[in-house]
């Protein structure tokens, strides 16, 4: 199983939940552009989160140095994102596949995000609530649908809402796969308590 996670914008959990997914299941995880904080990115934080011996983090397919639009960081350092070079890592395992942002981030003038999707991976959509986040999730939803892409379901990340979940899962009709808490900190112990919460429903999609 493929699983792709983005969310309905940038520093909404994408990190967070890809380690949960990625300790619920043992699977390997690979963010294929990171943009930004190279000594301390999303692989680093991911090796730091999970406990179990069998996931394996793959190297980016691009480490650019400037946090921005991949499509401006990779301008800053004076190359273009080719999709040729992107290459998935291979694995007999699960694999967990972060995006960068949202799903419409370009990558290059021609792609953005939503073009790293594979026709075999599941798009797992993290959002957030702040104000507007109805409207970024819908249309991170739409968008997705009108690509043909399969969604396998969304996660709610931080302090719940009621209005606002059952608004987006009552248009939508897309599944809701759980929360996470808005915890004060998150270390190997928590996210290794969300992830037996989440194993059942991942091992299911």
């Amino acid at each position: 199983m493929k699983l792709f996670i983005t969310g309905i914008g940038t520093d909404v959990g994408k990190t967070i939940a890809s380690a949960i997914i990625t300790e619920a299941l043992q699977a390997d995880y690979w963010k294929p552009i990171q943009a930004g904080d190279l000594s301390d990115s999303d692989s680093h934080k991911i090796r730091k989160y999970i406990s179990n011996q069998k996931s394996k983090v793959h190297n980016n397919s691009y480490a650019l140095n400037t946090p921005a639009s991949p499509h401006y960081a990779a301008a800053i350092d004076g190359i273009t994102l080719d999709l040729k070079e992107i290459i998935e890592p291979k694995t007999k395992n699960h694999l967990v596949i972060e995006g960068a942002g949202g799903i419409l981030v370009p990558l290059n003038e021609n792609n953005t995000i939503a073009d790293l999707i594979q026709p075999d991976y599941k798009v797992i959509i993290v959002s957030r609530h702040y104000l507007g986040s109805i409207n970024h999730t819908l249309m991170t939803i739409e968008v997705l649908k009108n690509k043909k892409i399969a969604i396998a379901g969304i996660l709610f990340n931080g302090d719940e809402n009621p209005s606002t979940e059952s608004i987006i899962l009552s248009k939508t009709g897309i599944k809701n796969l759980g929360r996470i808490g808005n915890e004060p900190y998150f270390d190997k112990n928590v996210i290794a308590e969300y992830a037996e919460a989440f194993r059942e429903v991942l091992e299911k999609l």
